[in-house]
């Protein structure tokens, strides 16, 4: 077992598949009863004394008007949510978090935010070909400060804030996945972004499921999450809690006895707007 610090590419980065299974018979990687699935923790129960109550959702898809959103403290959303980035569904998005009465919320973006990705719409709007016609019709300058319309929350990409003591990081990217935003290639490329997480980060928050955690895809009969964000994960961050989407058949908890991994996509496989949000509380760190 490697001790914490420098994460390679693993030789297995490529194909996510064969790496659970290779993991998973040489090393247990993945078997109880360190790593087990976790009943989400009911909405009604009721929060302990110098705890922070988290509100994990995901994939909401510009979905949000039938979601029941339970108590909490803090919001964490992990992106996708609207359908293309379109400035009139962030504004939409932005109106419902208004609307919400925690006292912090944090959001990333996701495939599905193209306007976001500045570097995907430079290269979309200069294609002959329209693969997202509504986004690539869009003009930069109705694009370009998108992150702006999001006044309501704490937007990351590839950043942190602390709150109530919780060092939080955020972070969009994913393995390639049909050439939608913020998508790079397995290995050195997507590990070069997970490098930039802080050693001391508690709670993560990426779009993409790490290998091995709630990121089964059935229909496809494979596992599609990132291998060198589970190595860091493992081996040099251990956060306490581990949020992301991205994967909506992949919905639930799991732990590995260090850290919680959250799936929260709220839409089903099918677009709809059916997974609970899952709460989870922390202990408040010591004041230093």
């Amino acid at each position: 077992f490697e001790h914490s610090g420098v994460v390679e590419v693993d030789e297995y980065s490529a194909n996510p598949t064969q790496a659970f299974t290779f993991y998973n018979i040489n090393q247990g990687r993945f078997q109880p009863p360190h790593v087990h699935m976790v009943d989400p923790l009911p909405h009604d129960s009721p929060k302990p004394p110098g705890y922070t109550r988290f509100v994990c959702i995901s994939d909401t898809h510009s979905r949000t008007d039938t979601i029941q959103m339970p108590y909490g403290d803090v919001l964490l959303h992990a992106g996708d949510f609207t359908e293309l980035g379109l400035p009139s569904e962030v504004k939409k998005f932005n109106d419902w978090l208004g609307t919400l009465p925690y006292e912090i919320k944090i959001v990333i973006a996701g495939n599905h935010e193209l306007t976001f990705d500045q570097e995907f719409m430079a290269d979309l709007i200069k294609q002959d070909f329209y693969y997202f016609p509504s986004a690539s019709k869009l003009k930069p300058e109705n694009y370009e400060n998108v992150q702006s319309l999001l006044t309501n929350c704490i937007y990351l990409q590839d950043s942190d804030v602390t709150v109530r003591g919780f060092r939080i990081y955020g972070s969009p990217w994913q393995p390639w996945y049909y050439g939608w935003g913020f998508n790079l290639p397995r290995g050195q490329a997507l590990l070069d972004k997970w490098n930039q997480i802080p050693d001391s980060t508690d709670i993560l928050l990426t779009h993409c499921p790490p290998l091995g955690f709630l990121d089964w895809v059935p229909r496809k009969m494979q596992r599609v999450g990132c291998m060198e964000l589970l190595n860091t994960v493992q081996r040099r961050v251990h956060p306490k809690l581990h949020v992301f989407g991205h994967i909506h058949e992949g919905y639930g908890m799991m732990t590995d006895g260090t850290t919680t991994f959250v799936n929260a996509s709220a839409c089903t496989v099918n677009f709809q707007p059916m997974n609970p949000p899952i709460v989870f509380d922390l202990p408040n760190p010591r004041s230093s």
